[in-house]
Order: structure tokens, then C-alpha cells, then sequence
């Protein structure tokens, strides 16, 4: 008798075995695939196997709490060794699994407020990191090499047969969802309600094993909204040297924002001074951005044409019903998102990022991740750096890539604008600027290949900071970089070691230029300029569609 022929399809039958399991367990507490609420903790010992690779949707705005906690709370004796693939890990729960020795496996893209107590956990060996992805990069790899066993998402209604609405924030869930569904693995949904009828069908039933109503509604995070009044003289300043020296000189039309009062402030300054430069119509029409509250006045004077988003926004919702023209609506009036295709948009169809981070070093590399937080960088990676395969042609990418290649001999090609918008100095006084990174001494702590950068030197076309704005494109070698950026850096001690001359030659050339270089009077970078002072005046330029979360509503 020859070799033993090899079996072809053991996932799908691992898979049968497990949804067995499951329904013999359950017995009366399951209804077709809904799940009884008090009986997720049967439900998951059945389904989840040692070892497993599990996906718990967990966003940087929508939680999959319930399924999270549930998952924290269960026998370390039966379910053990798994191997979490999370976009942002954000509750406690995402982490206690790992004190407790259910899972001691991680990769992810961001951890925000989890960022101090991962860096604990990694280095005390509890949890190891396989990696810190972008949100992009972590997505592909669900396709190729970290296909998910079991997925725990989240969505905003089900009805009986399995068939779920996702409501504005689907975010992550299809490329979840697709990922597992088609590849033998078990899709578990939390859901607010269940329905007869659904306002529309995101994830179809035939994707979905079983849907359990959580007792609460699932947790999200209003993180993309500011309150105007918090931001600063400096920041308008700032913001009137990009709009000037930055978007009106290359003509930026497609573009994304990070998330801060940076670029809020610039949003808000869109109808006041952009105006008054006649930027309006030649200046930032399309945007990858979640549903910023800033940007209403810029939509309502006019500036912004379209604007496809990641997530959602906590209050936004009427806004966004009331102009679908400007978002993407469908038919029941409500806003679909998508992360993974708006992070491929930011990549490519944007031809500029402009973002904030935590230290930037003498060759423009920047990073978020400093000693005792692993932040992550969520999709900052993608949103700044230069597409390389990118072949369609607009004027800001055309010129970036003139700036980069003059007097070299290599063929012609565009360039993404990557823009890094900083104080020189971060809250408590800690520099902005550095001569090395806290990367380099966390990859050492937790085991890492390579030091975590956020966004790589070499893609950074700007650096600009409230002491005028560096264009590295201009550069031409390696020192005149290093003294570009010690000439924004102010009276950090990375800025007060330039060169003064050198720094003088560099304005000189126009790669250097402050506030005075661009024709901008500092007295003007006053809250005056503002579109919007406070929250209760973006209600009002809303026509009262926007409803702030209860924190923001200070009147």
C-alpha cells in the first residue's frame, strides 16, 4: 500500500467539529445562530481550541467589549496559548487574557491607553509581540499568513438569520470578517439589538456562525473630535504657515489629516484664512478622513467635496445623513466606512499626510513609541509614506518629485508630501526632537528585529514646527537634512546645537522658512481667525445636525 493520500480539507472539518461541539453544548440556548447572552462562556470553551489564532475586532473607536470580557474571564486550563491579531488594543480585557495566561501571543497596530501596561507585560515575558503592523499591513497579512480560527467582531443590529448591519463604523469588520469566514475559521458577532428587518445588510449571514445580543451597547470612542477652545495661538500659527507655505504652494486637493488640535486648528482656519488667501476650490476637496466635527465649517463654506472615512464619529451621525454628497451614505441615510480601503485611498489616492508624532530624530524619523509605551502607530505608516507604486499624476505630487530629483540624473516620478507638524516641545517640557529615539532602546527591551519608527525619515518631505517649516525635498545630502531640522527645532538642545550659519545659508536657499519668510504676521495667529471658538459654535455652524458626546458639551 502506497503513501497515506493527504487530506485537503481539515480546516472545514475542524471546523465542523467545533460547530458541533458547540451546538450540543448549548442545546436550548441557541436559536438558529443566535446565542443566548448568558451563555457566552459555554459557547467559547466549545469553540476555541490551544493554540488558536483569534481576531477580537477592537478598533480604534468600536469595541468588541463584551466579546473581550468574555473571552478574559475564561478557564486558562482549557483555553490557553492564543495567538491575538487585534487592530488597537484598547480596554483592559484586550490585555488581561495575557495575565492570565490565555493567549501569550500578539500582534497588533496601536495600543493608545494600553501602551504602558503592554510595554509591562512584554517585558516581563508574559505577552511576546510577533509585531507592530499598520493597520494595512496587519489587514494583508489576515490573507496570507495570520488567517484568523476564530473572529469575535462587532456590529450594530442582527436579525435572526445572521445578516448584520454595521451602522456607520463598520471600520475593520468585512476584511475580518472576509478573512476568516472564507477560509474555514468561526465568526462570533456581538450585536446592540436583533431585528426583523435590517436598514441594510453590510456582512451577509452566510459569513456568520452565531450572533449573541451583548447586554450593553458596544463601546466606542469619540477619538477624532476637539474641542476649538483648547487650541492654542501657537497652533493657529502653525496652522497658517502650512495652509500658506505648504497646501497653497502645491496645490493639495487630495489629502489626510492625523488625528490633534495641529490640524484641527488648520481645518478651522480652511474658511477664515484659506479664504482670504482664494484657496477655496484649489486647496483640500477630497479627503481619507473619519468625520472630524473641525472640518463642518470648511464643508459648509464650500471647501470640501468628498470625504471618505475609516470610522465614524460619536454625533455625527445627523450631520452626515443630512449631506450625503459630501460622505458615503447608503440608501438608509447612514455613513459606511471601511479601514482597509480608506488606508489603501490615504496610501495612494492622497498626495499629502500631515500628522503629529512624539520625537523626531536628526534624519526625520519619527516615532510615538517611547520608553515604557508601546504605542503602536495604527495606520500613520501608510498615511505617510511615499506609494511607490503610484503611477496616476496631480500637480503636488509632480512637483514634491521635482523638488526631490533636481540636478540628479534619474528618471522623472512624483512624490508624496509626508508633513510632520510639531511643538518643539511636548507636554512637560519633553523636546519633540531628539538625537535618537526611544525606539532604539525599547526594540532592545522587548526582543524587536528593528527599532519601532513610525514614519521613516526618507519618506518625510516637511518638518514643520511653530519656528517656521523645513522642506527636506530641497536638501542634498545627509548634513544639510541634519541642519534643516536642528533650524526648526528651536531651543530644544537638539535645535540649539545647529549651525548657525549653516542654518542661515539653508533660509537663504528657501529651504528654511519662518512665519516672516511666508509674509505671515505672528500678530495675526490669534483665536479671532478660528471658524468655529468652541463646540457650541460647531453645533451652530451644523445648522444643529452635530450632537456632541455629553464630555464635550460644556454650555
Amino acid at each position: 500500500m502506497g503513501a497515506l493520500e493527504r487530506v485537503w480539507n481539515q480546516q472545514q472539518a475542524n471546523r465542523a467539529t467545533r460547530l458541533g461541539r458547540a451546538r450540543g453544548i448549548l442545546a436550548d440556548g441557541l436559536s438558529g445562530k443566535v446565542c443566548a447572552t448568558g451563555r457566552i462562556a459555554d459557547l467559547l470553551h466549545a469553540i476555541l481550541e490551544p493554540g488558536d489564532r483569534v481576531c477580537i475586532e477592537g478598533n480604534n473607536q468600536k469595541q468588541a467589549d463584551f466579546l473581550a470580557k468574555a473571552l478574559a474571564a475564561l478557564d486558562p486550563g482549557r483555553v490557553n496559548r492564543l495567538h491575538i491579531l487585534q487592530s488597537v488594543i484598547a480596554l483592559p480585557e484586550h490585555l488581561d487574557v495575557f495575565e492570565r495566561g490565555i493567549a501569550d501571543r500578539l500582534d497588533f497596530s496601536f495600543s493608545g491607553p494600553q501602551a504602558a501596561r503592554l510595554a509591562r507585560l512584554a517585558g516581563s515575558g508574559k505577552l511576546n509581540i510577533g509585531a507592530i503592523h499598520t493597520y494595512l499591513e496587519l489587514f494583508s497579512r489576515y490573507f496570507i499568513d495570520l488567517t484568523p480560527r476564530v473572529s469575535l467582531i462587532v456590529a450594530e443590529a442582527a436579525d435572526r438569520n445572521g445578516n448584520l448591519y454595521t451602522g456607520p463604523n463598520t471600520e475593520d469588520t468585512p476584511a475580518i470578517v472576509e478573512a476568516t469566514a472564507f477560509k474555514g475559521g468561526i465568526v462570533i458577532a456581538q450585536v446592540n439589538r436583533i431585528e426583523d428587518t435590517l436598514p441594510r445588510v453590510d456582512i451577509p449571514a452566510d459569513w456568520v456562525d452565531f450572533v449573541v445580543q451583548s447586554p450593553a451597547p458596544y463601546y466606542i470612542e469619540p477619538l477624532f473630535t476637539r474641542d476649538p477652545a483648547q487650541i492654542s495661538e501657537i497652533q493657529i500659527l502653525m496652522a497658517m504657515m502650512a495652509i500658506k507655505g505648504i497646501y497653497a504652494e502645491y496645490q493639495v486637493e487630495r489629502l489626510n489629516h492625523g488625528i490633534g488640535f495641529d490640524t484641527a486648528a488648520i481645518e478651522l482656519l480652511l474658511p477664515t484664512y484659506a479664504e482670504s488667501l482664494g484657496l477655496r476650490g484649489k486647496i483640500a476637496r477630497y479627503w481619507a478622513l473619519n468625520p472630524h466635527p473641525a472640518l463642518i465649517p470648511a464643508i459648509e463654506a464650500g471647501f470640501v467635496e468628498s470625504v471618505h472615512s475609516f470610522g465614524s464619529e460619536l454625533g455625527m451621525e445627523e450631520y452626515i445623513r443630512a449631506r450625503p454628497d459630501i460622505f458615503f451614505v447608503g440608501p438608509d441615510g447612514s455613513m459606511r466606512s471601511n479601514r482597509a480601503l480608506c488606508q489603501a485611498a490615504g496610501h495612494y489616492a492622497c498626495d499629502m499626510f500631515i500628522g503629529s508624532t512624539l520625537q523626531i530624530d536628526l534624519q526625520g524619523n519619527s516615532s510615538t513609541a517611547t520608553l515604557g509605551r508601546v504605542a503602536g502607530f495604527g495606520g500613520a505608516p501608510n498615511m505617510g509614506s511615499d506609494a511607490r507604486g503610484r503611477r496616476h499624476v496631480s500637480p503636488a505630487w509632480l512637483k514634491a518629485g521635482r523638488q526631490a530629483r533636481d540636478g540628479k540624473n534619474l528618471i522623472p516620478r512624483g512624490q508624496k508630501l509626508v508633513v510632520q507638524m510639531v511643538e518643539t516641545f511636548r507636554e512637560h517640557m519633553q523636546p519633540a526632537f531628539v538625537e535618537r529615539l526611544d525606539a532604539w532602546e525599547l526594540a532592545e527591551q522587548a526582543n524587536m528585529a528593528i527599532p519601532p519608527v513610525m514614519i521613516y525619515g526618507d519618506d518625510v518631505t516637511h518638518v514643520l514646527t511653530e519656528e517656521g517649516i523645513a522642506n527636506l525635498l530641497l536638501c542634498r545630502s545627509d548634513e544639510e537634512r541634519e541642519q534643516a531640522i536642528r533650524g526648526v527645532a528651536g531651543y530644544t538642545p537638539v535645535g540649539l546645537a545647529r549651525d548657525k550659519r549653516a542654518v542661515e545659508n539653508l533660509r537663504d536657499r528657501g529651504i528654511i522658512r519662518r512665519a516672516e519668510d511666508l509674509g505671515i504676521d505672528k500678530r495675526q495667529a490669534t483665536r479671532d481667525l478660528l471658524a468655529a471658538k468652541n463646540m457650541k459654535e460647531l453645533v451652530h455652524a451644523s445648522g444643529g445636525l452635530y450632537n456632541p458626546p455629553k464630555r464635550f458639551r460644556n454650555w
